[in-house]
């Protein structure tokens, strides 16, 4: 018996297509707004990971790797970075003192703060957009 491929409706490509130029055209919002805050488009990402995760309690440089999908010693790199800067501290585990973790200083949440105002308003000035087209990968797109 044969079994069809799955297929692709002209309409799910123009809305893939659609979908990921508006991601790209966010993404390259965020990186000047990060860049006019005085930050690389990395560091706001680790800042923001930071703040974002586990009520922004820190991280330890594994974890803070792993979300950013970057080896271990560029993360080790970037934190060091960002601690020049003032934006992270680096604090000893309560539990376990070999346990390094990385939080956010007063002037690094300040940075962040200021950046992720600008991509929530960001957001929700497209957030039409974005909506229909993935309405259009709902409606069109067969269920698995």
């Amino acid at each position: 018996m044969l079994t069809r491929a799955p297929k692709v409706s002209q309409a799910e490509y123009e809305a893939l297509a659609g979908f990921r130029y508006a991601l790209r055209q966010f993404l390259r919002f965020s990186e000047e707004a990060g860049r006019v805050a005085g930050l690389k488009p990395q560091q706001y990402l680790a800042l923001l990971t930071l703040r974002g995760f586990r009520g922004g309690k820190g991280l330890n440089i594994g974890e803070l790797a792993e979300r950013l999908q970057v080896r271990h010693h560029s993360a080790v790199g970037l934190v060091d970075r960002l601690a020049s800067l003032g934006l992270v501290r680096r604090e000893e585990g309560r539990d376990d003192r070999r346990r390094v973790y990385v939080k956010l200083t007063p002037r690094g949440n300040a940075k962040l703060l200021r950046v992720a105002m600008a991509n929530r308003g960001e957001l929700q000035r497209i957030r039409s957009r974005f909506q229909l087209l993935l309405r259009i990968l709902k409606t069109d797109m067969p269920a698995k």
